[in-house]
């Protein structure tokens, strides 16, 4: 079995490295539920959205020179604003820690079908939520997805409760972990 190598890239590298990470996107989530919403033509309309947001960052995983993995996410916006939506109370250390500039987004985490369950994914997330002066990761999944659900809880992860962070589309679930200092 090859070895994985991580690699954190720039938002100009990502860019660059669009085509290929989308290439990953399809590969990851061909064959689940819901795959039509996981188009590739949306997927890169969103990818370019989201390396323009503040504190951009992704990481990589490649082993025997194959694209295996990949994770990304940005700084929350430090207001409440990007809390809007939440259905109930957001506790008052979190709204602190977004208002500092503190809360990172993990907007996207995919690891390919034959990679699966050797710890990549986990490897992936701890090395993007490294970065100094983090100290709360957010993420948003469907309310519905057993798997990912399993997966934040294994690594840390606390429900937070639903979101609707866009009125035409259902709730989602905001999931958020703390980070050591």
């Amino acid at each position: 079995m090859a070895e994985v190598f991580l690699r954190r890239l720039s938002r100009w590298q990502a860019d660059r490295e669009r085509e290929a990470v989308a290439d990953l996107y399809v590969e990851a989530y061909r064959g689940t539920a819901g795959e039509e919403f996981h188009d590739r033509a949306e997927y890169l309309r969103r990818l370019g959205e989201h390396v323009e947001r503040t504190g951009f960052e992704l990481v990589t995983a490649s082993a025997a020179g194959v694209l295996a993995g990949a994770v990304y996410g940005y700084r929350a916006e430090r207001t409440d604003e990007w809390w809007s939506g939440l259905h109930g109370e957001l506790p008052p250390a979190m709204a602190e820690l977004t208002a500092a500039g503190r809360a990172f987004v993990m907007t996207e985490l995919m690891v390919l079908p034959s990679f699966r369950r050797r710890g990549i994914a986990t490897r992936l997330q701890d090395h993007l939520l490294t970065p100094s002066g983090i100290a709360l990761a957010v993420t948003l999944i469907d309310q519905d997805d057993m798997p990912a659900r399993a997966a934040l809880t294994s690594w840390g992860w606390e429900s937070l409760g639903k979101i609707t962070p866009f009125p035409d589309r259902p709730p989602l679930e905001a999931w958020t972990r703390r980070l050591p200092r």
